[in-house]
């Protein structure tokens, strides 16, 4: 305002104008949400898990489909098993389990359904990479069964999880398994402790496990954590003339991390009734390994028309967005939309998750469902018409209009942090970063795109001089 003041001040001191005056720039925003974006429905059962969930379970419900899914994986060893006073050798060993946890409530379905899992182990190492549609026929024999248990997702062993900021609960099941595994986890340590050094060194060893639903219909649950554990027997010289033995020491030998090859082997079967939607033309997001929307992004008509406008001025871009409505589809146990969706550009789909991106607002956008307007808002594509103006001459490729708009899974860091405590009054801040991307297949998810509805809304500024 002062350079303003100031420029006005000499204009009026003068009988003569040197240049243009400010009052001839004439500045003008302009809002266009013209655009319009297409898409079809297509299916995708191959996707490349990369989750850190593991989906177990079977589900019947009308409106949605039935879907199954049971887990493989290979584990991650401990580097240091407690063998120090454990003077019985393997014999000291009493017990172990394959533990499983999941978050309350962390389910679909029907909290009160009975089911059962067995757990065999693997006798073939697991490829890499691995999808959801993998079979593990092959890969295991009904012979090496390692345990089962019976379980529902109301009658699971209730924990709970304490933090300086929070108390959350989670559940818990325990497969007992023979202790001989334990025992011979024991002694390969004891006999070649290198075995317990990396996850391929221990695969070799032991190749991993298969999870499976063997009985019930009802739910399915998302296991965040499986572990291996044991319970064993320790001496103690507690003084010169006092020794103990303590029982029922915990140690958990393995298990199921990032760093390891684990996949969630899915098999969906849509109702009749969400056939019906995409043979009439509806654009279907549904997971896990679903359907998925294959878009034609109108960016090149998005680029043309700001250049035509700002042809003889300057234009400046302001904002890109998507705001894609939805409507949510009626079934059993209320399946509701995807948490979160991903926009990528189809030609760079594999690669954005074999490399385990992150969205950069080029190539790849992601959203989260606002259940408050029943809409999707991509926001952030300013970067993504700026690209195609100023490295490829303004002209769109097929690439750069061609994509995928799909379910994902979504993993954030918060870290809060007080910035000031005044009297009776305090202000805080909190930031969440994404850490992780993955296909959505943590849960079952749902909802038709309104994509004749879609707002594709370009903000621009322009100066002409009168």
């Amino acid at each position: 305002m002062a350079v303003i003041a100031v420029a006005v001040s000499f204009n009026s001191c003068t009988d003569d104008t040197i240049g243009t005056s400010i009052s001839d720039i004439k500045s003008t925003v302009i809002d266009d949400s013209s655009f319009v974006i297409t898409g079809k429905t297509v299916r995708n059962n191959h996707l490349r898990s990369r989750s850190s969930i593991q989906l177990l379970g079977d589900i019947s419900a009308p409106g949605y489909g039935h879907l199954t899914s049971d887990v493989v994986a290979q584990f991650m060893p401990s580097t240091r098993i407690d063998t120090v006073g454990v003077h019985g050798g393997d014999q000291w060993i009493d017990s172990c389990f394959i533990t499983m946890r999941v978050a309350e409530g962390d389910f679909t379905g029907d909290s009160i359904a009975p089911m059962r899992l067995d757990v065999y182990k693997l006798n073939n190492q697991l490829p890499n990479p691995i999808y959801s549609d993998f079979n593990p026929a092959s890969y295991y024999s009904v012979g090496d069964l390692m345990g089962s248990v019976s379980y529902s997702a109301s009658q699971t062993h209730k924990q709970t999880l304490s933090t300086q900021s929070e108390t959350s609960f989670y559940y818990e099941i325990n497969v007992p398994i023979p202790v001989e595994y334990a025992r011979g986890f024991f002694n390969q340590y004891k006999a070649n402790p290198a075995t317990f050094s990396t996850p391929k060194e221990f695969a070799n060893f032991f190749p991993g496990i298969y999870i499976t639903n063997s009985y019930g219909q009802g739910n399915v649950m998302n296991f965040y954590d499986i572990e291996f554990v044991t319970y064993y027997r320790k001496y103690e010289k507690l003084d010169e003339t006092t020794d103990t033995i303590y029982p029922a020491q915990k140690q958990s030998y393995m298990a199921v991390t990032p760093e390891v090859i684990y996949n969630n082997n899915i098999a969906l079967d849509p109702d009749p009734s969400v056939l019906e939607m995409i043979n009439n033309g509806d654009a279907i997001v549904m997971g896990p390994a679903g359907y998925e929307v294959q878009a034609s992004f109108p960016i090149q008509e998005i680029i043309d028309k700001f250049r035509n406008d700002t042809r003889n001025s300057l234009g400046v871009i302001n904002s890109l967005t998507l705001q894609i409505p939805v409507s949510k589809v009626t079934n059993k146990y209320d399946i509701a939309p995807p948490e979160y969706l991903l926009m990528v550009k189809e030609s760079y789909r594999d690669e954005f998750f074999e490399k385990d991106s992150l969205t950069n607002n080029r190539d790849a956008f992601y959203a989260q469902y606002d259940e408050l307007s029943d809409s999707y808002v991509f926001t952030g594509l300013r970067d993504y018409v700026l690209d195609i103006i100023n490295n490829k001459g303004g002209v769109a490729a097929e690439e750069d209009i061609k994509f995928i708009i799909m379910p994902i899974d979504v993993t954030m860091y918060s870290n809060a942090a007080t910035s000031y405590t005044y009297y009776y009054y305090s202000s805080s801040s909190s930031t969440e970063v994404v850490t992780k991307i993955a296909p959505g297949i943590s849960k079952p998810s749902i909802a038709k795109l309104n994509l004749n509805k879609a707002i594709v809304r370009l903000t621009y500024s322009k100066q002409t001089i009168d």
